[in-house]
């Protein structure tokens, strides 16, 4: 084969690739998750003061227009639903590919889960490298989760996987996201109308420690060390939620031994409930685990504040280069004001959904 005949290859190849991916990008299931990635992408490169990682408690639980209206730094999600530990540090080398966050926000709570459990569910970990843009750092996230090496191609080219979502082909919404990039006018944050009672067993007291899994454990370690190593920023936390008997905190004690001997701060939200006027009767929408968009106003405002009086971080209001955060704060606001008065209505009526939670 003459040098000719290489670059017709080469071109070829270079051009089906790009195609692949386009499409890919396009036919990927449309939903939440995806528009938050998506959305993430889109951000401005070095925009972000806050990205915060993590499970499904994250977007339902913590608005990042909030902080911004109040506060003026742009903090996002990077979260999907059940998390595997082992996603953060992919996540991490994710963002540092286009921001550079003053702050990482990492929520805990999957670190005490089953980890045979969650690598037994694919969506778990499709749920992140479905949602990343192809590149190395999707490669590497995809290796370090699926052990398997027979089955990591449908992970590799997960067009596989969403070949017969050929009806988003004519979809706007998904048609905008050919390059993976658009505009989540939330900005990744996730409106909860419903309730569900719940009382509040406070685990405070419990002092002692229980080892979390022992690959959590090497995770946690190799992203502290990661972290470490190239000076970043981070605040690992629990946001607020029902535990489920006294082994969780004990875990959570443990995790935070951890965190604390690499330098690092660790803060159960749980315990701070009081000061941030949460109402364990109203201010859950599945049974405990996840907040609801009034639990979440309040988890908000007392985060947003924790945030700004214990980390160095800016403030943009003003900025022209930060309009889509001012529309998205206003777009919160306006929802917010229904959100209150649908919970408002179901509170006085006692209908709680029966939604079972997601993790």
């Amino acid at each position: 084969m003459n040098r000719k005949q290489i670059m017709k290859a080469v071109l070829f190849l270079c051009g089906f690739l790009f195609i692949l991916q386009t499409v890919t990008y396009i036919i990927r299931t449309n939903g939440l998750v995806k528009d938050r990635f998506t959305g993430f992408y889109a951000e401005k490169d070095n925009t972000l003061d806050v990205v915060m990682i993590g499970s499904s408690p994250v977007f339902p639980c913590f608005s990042g227009a909030k902080m911004w209206g109040e506060y003026g730094f742009a903090a996002y999600p990077l979260s999907s639903n059940m998390q595997r530990p082992m996603a953060a540090l992919s996540l991490v080398k994710e963002t540092r590919k286009t921001q550079e966050p003053s702050l990482y926000v990492f929520e805990m709570k999957q670190f005490t889960a089953n980890e045979e459990d969650m690598a037994d569910n694919m969506a778990y970990t499709r749920g992140v490298t479905d949602n990343m843009k192809y590149s190395w750092n999707r490669i590497d996230a995809i290796n370090r989760a699926v052990p398997e090496v027979s089955e990591r191609y449908t992970y590799y080219f997960d067009i596989f996987k969403y070949h017969s979502n050929w009806k988003t082909m004519v979809l706007p919404s998904q048609l905008a996201c050919f390059r993976y990039e658009k505009q989540e006018p939330l900005k990744g944050f996730e409106f909860k109308d419903e309730y569900y009672p719940m009382e509040q067993v406070d685990y405070s007291q419990i002092t002692e420690q229980e080892p979390i899994e022992a690959d959590y454990e090497g995770y946690l370690r190799e992203l502290l060390q990661y972290l470490k190593d190239n000076d970043l920023q981070a605040f690992f936390v629990v946001a607020p939620y029902v535990m489920e008997g006294e082994e969780k905190q004990e875990k959570y004690n443990y995790m935070q031994e951890i965190i604390e001997s690499y330098g690092y701060e660790f803060k159960n939200l749980n315990e701070d409930t009081e000061e941030m006027s949460f109402d364990f009767g109203t201010d859950f929408y599945d049974k405990g685990v996840h907040t609801n968009a009034i639990g979440a106003e309040k988890t908000t405002a007392y985060f947003g504040k924790y945030l700004k009086e214990h980390f160095d971080l800016p403030d943009h209001r003003g900025d022209t280069s930060y309009k889509s955060w001012d529309t998205a704060y206003e777009k919160w606001s306006e929802q917010m004001e229904i959100s209150r008065k649908n919970l408002k209505e179901c509170i006085d009526k006692k209908e709680y959904t029966t939604q079972e939670p997601e993790d």
